[in-house]
């Protein structure tokens, strides 16, 4: 089943948006530009464990939508890192499995439902069957391959993109509204855009992805801070942890071109490991002269976690969707496991041993 690709005009900027297949009742995002500036009930959420695109583009919206008189609230499905809650707005974020009772008064009347940078609910976790049970209009933003378009009303789907940051600056160029990207709504942006990048150096940079960044320059952004605050912001024990990785828990299989590293439980206790202190973590092993595959396993309380990262034309999406319950982009992708850390880390290196040729 193929996606429908639009293209919307403003301004002389052409934005082409990879919309949901019609044969699921998806409708075209446009649609609800004419909508925007009639106030009412919104309610922005993204996945668990919210990232800097994650909670950048909710954030994002969030001072775009409020200059229109919306009454918006942004709704997480857990906890985040402390790492972004330098973005302005962040303390007026809910945390739905702390304040579970005021985020379900505030999803009940909502009239307009976002979901940003995660296209099936499965994504929030406890947060899902609430989700799925709401009868209001269904919103999705994202840039994720494989989305679940029957749970969604209208949709922008495209994983060409390279963050839901910067389809959402997509939207608010082609809604008409350029002139309500604030300070807050920029810097937001940037942040997403950056982290999801790997500040400028992965694949899915594109041409727009710079014109986009110097737009947001043009309007008196200052990077610096931004950046400062994602990347500087940690404790030492953080520092201290992944020189531990690195010595004494990656293991590097040259003759199939990957790396692996598995973290156990008593690391993260040892360390004081928090949500966001392994941010960044799997792009280490990259760096090594041969690496195509880079595979991060971490000891978490009900599951074990993966993330994936590869160069070249290695998919680590269907990598993780076949052998880790996962998904996410061609040359990054997450899974999970339910096994013990021994168990998976075994699993996955009889994996790569049937994807040797796909490795080399």
């Amino acid at each position: 089943m193929k996606s429908l690709l639009v293209s919307v005009n403003f301004a002389a900027t052409t934005i082409n948006y990879k919309l949901l297949p019609s044969l699921t009742l998806m409708k075209e995002i446009n649609e609800i530009f004419p909508l925007l500036d009639k106030p009412i009930n919104i309610a922005i959420t993204t996945h668990q464990k919210p990232d800097a695109d994650a909670m950048g583009s909710s954030l994002g919206f969030y001072h775009f939508l409020v200059q229109f008189g919306h009454h918006v609230t942004v709704i997480s499905p857990t906890n985040w890192a402390s790492w972004v809650n330098w973005m302005p707005g962040s303390k007026k974020v809910l945390d739905y499995e702390l304040q579970r009772q005021k985020a379900e008064a505030e999803l009940d009347k909502a009239d307009w439902l976002f979901c940003m940078d995660f296209n099936d609910f499965i994504r929030t976790k406890n947060l899902a069957p609430k989700l799925a049970s709401l009868k209001c209009i269904k919103i999705l933003i994202d840039h994720h391959a494989e989305p679940d378009e029957k749970s969604f009303d209208y949709g922008i789907s495209d994983s060409t993109r390279s963050s839901t940051c910067e389809l959402l600056y997509d939207f608010i160029l082609a809604s008409g509204y350029k002139d309500k990207i604030t300070t807050e709504v920029a810097e937001c942006i940037y942040a997403g855009v950056v982290a999801d990048t790997g500040s400028f150096r992965f694949p899915n940079v594109s041409a727009n992805v710079h014109r986009l960044v110097a737009d947001l320059k043009d309007k008196g952004l200052l990077h610096a801070p931004v950046h400062e605050a994602l990347y500087d912001n940690f404790l030492e024990n953080r520092l201290r942890f992944i020189g531990n990785v690195l010595l004494n828990r990656m293991e590097i299989f040259y003759e199939y071109n990957a790396a692996l590293i598995a973290i156990p439980k008593s690391d993260l206790l040892k360390y004081n490991i928090k949500t966001g202190d392994t941010e960044g973590l799997v792009n280490y092993p990259m760096t090594i002269q041969g690496i195509k595959l880079v595979a991060l396993v971490i000891d978490r309380d009900e599951e074990r976690k993966w993330s994936f990262r590869s160069k070249g034309d290695f998919d680590c999406n269907a990598f993780a969707r076949k052998y880790f319950e996962g998904g996410g982009h061609f040359n990054a992708a997450g899974g999970r496991s339910s096994d013990t850390l021994a168990e998976t880390v075994k699993k996955f290196r009889q994996v790569i041993k049937e994807n040797e040729s796909l490795l080399q």
